[in-house]
């Protein structure tokens, strides 16, 4: 798919962009905003005819395109040490790809993010009985969670750069859950090379919410390696045990001395190999070390074949660490190319796995009269 060519004034860029628009993508809608452009083109129809319409945010040297299905991004482009653009995220090159099996490549997931266990929780005396996706387990919202639905969009203008919201109902019954939900997805590219992603959701009868982003990161880009190379640090003096089924026990435990504690740089091919569980690899929540409810750091992730460095800053209490473990060369992505254990990393900022069903972790049940907001913040830079 052709994306918008990147010039180092801002006034040809915008120009650029809107030639391209009209001449060769037959782009509709696009915005020309000073810190920026947003376009949108039409990506396809899923099987039961509904359009989905892919935008793409650009500003200074970043390029994020996200579609209306699953509110999914489904490319990040951004530069090497040397200048070279390139796809640091997972995915396919059509919506077919998307529509088909997939472990939730870019998609925007809820109602709650991560696992609950034996799909049940009990709230305000009354047993709710989940949608069971993982085993048991209820995980990333059930069988059709917000990633398999079509999402409403509006373009926006802002001072911070150009921007998209996707909108979505959820009803009351969805999935097992109760009370009508609205949620709103923002996302924005900045000029400093930031992708800032803020939700917000409003519910008419209490719920558990918990939404995240399930991008699969490689900073070598599509054809990168896997991220064994890749240096990662998580800003975490603690982490949630789990058991066989990647359920918290409950525990809130220290990674001082232990395989989890990536407070310093660490290599991950190394750190790996001294995993003894199975699929090899991490597949767990960090308790982050910022202040409750203020935006803090949450992960860095350098490639030092590429110089690609990404920053994750978030709201949230925990974020859960990915390393496509479960990844088995059956997915064939973009260019074809086949997604094999260790390909990409997550870094889901979220609440704690299985709040709902532990008392010790913090709420994530939403009243009536409430609302949710969460912002995530990935920012992307060279060295």
């Amino acid at each position: 798919m052709n994306t918008f060519i990147y010039s180092t004034t801002r006034a040809s860029a915008v120009a650029v962009g809107l030639v391209l628009a009209t001449a060769v993508l037959g782009l509709t809608g696009a915005t020309n905003a000073e810190a920026g452009t947003v376009s949108k083109l039409a990506f396809g129809k899923t099987p039961d005819g509904k359009t989905v319409d892919l935008y793409v945010l650009k500003n200074g040297r970043l390029t994020v395109k996200v579609m209306t299905y699953g509110a999914i991004i489904t490319s990040i482009e951004t530069p090497d040490r040397d200048g070279e653009l390139d796809d640091v995220v997972l995915g396919f090159d059509d919506l077919n790809g998307y529509l088909g099996t997939h472990p939730y490549f870019g998609a925007t997931v809820g109602r709650v993010a991560n696992r609950i266990a034996k799909g049940k929780f009990t709230l305000n005396g009354k047993e709710y009985t989940l949608a069971a996706n993982n085993g048991p387990n209820a995980l990333h919202g059930g069988l059709k969670g917000f990633d398999k639905v079509v999402w409403k969009a509006e373009e926006l203008e802002s001072g911070d750069g150009p921007s998209v919201r996707m909108s979505y109902v959820s009803p009351d019954g969805e999935e097992g859950y109760p009370g009508n939900l609205t949620v709103s997805v923002l996302f924005t590219v900045t000029a400093d090379d930031k992708l800032e992603i803020k939700y917000t959701a409003e519910t008419d009868k209490a719920t558990p919410v918990n939404l995240s982003n399930h991008s699969y990161f490689n900073l070598g880009g599509k054809h990168g390696d896997s991220i064994r190379g890749h240096q990662v640090t998580l800003y975490a003096s603690n982490y949630t045990p789990v058991d066989d089924a990647l359920i918290p026990t409950g525990e809130i435990a220290p990674v001082a001395e232990t395989t989890f504690d990536l407070r310093k740089p660490s290599q991950l091919g190394f750190l790996i190999s001294l995993l003894d569980n199975t699929p090899q690899g991490f597949d767990h929540n960090f308790v982050l070390d910022k202040p409750k409810g203020r935006m803090g750091l949450a992960a860095r992730v350098f490639d030092p074949k590429s110089g690609r460095e990404m920053t994750v800053s978030t709201t949230e209490p925990g974020v859960q660490f990915y390393t496509g473990n479960f990844l088995d060369g059956t997915n064939k992505g973009k260019a074809g190319v086949a997604y094999k254990q260790h390909q990409a990393l997550c870094l889901e900022t979220q609440h704690f796995p299985d709040s709902i069903n532990q008392p010790n972790f913090p709420s994530t049940v939403l009243e009536p009269g409430q609302k949710y907001t969460q912002t995530t913040v990935f920012a992307f830079s060279v060295k």
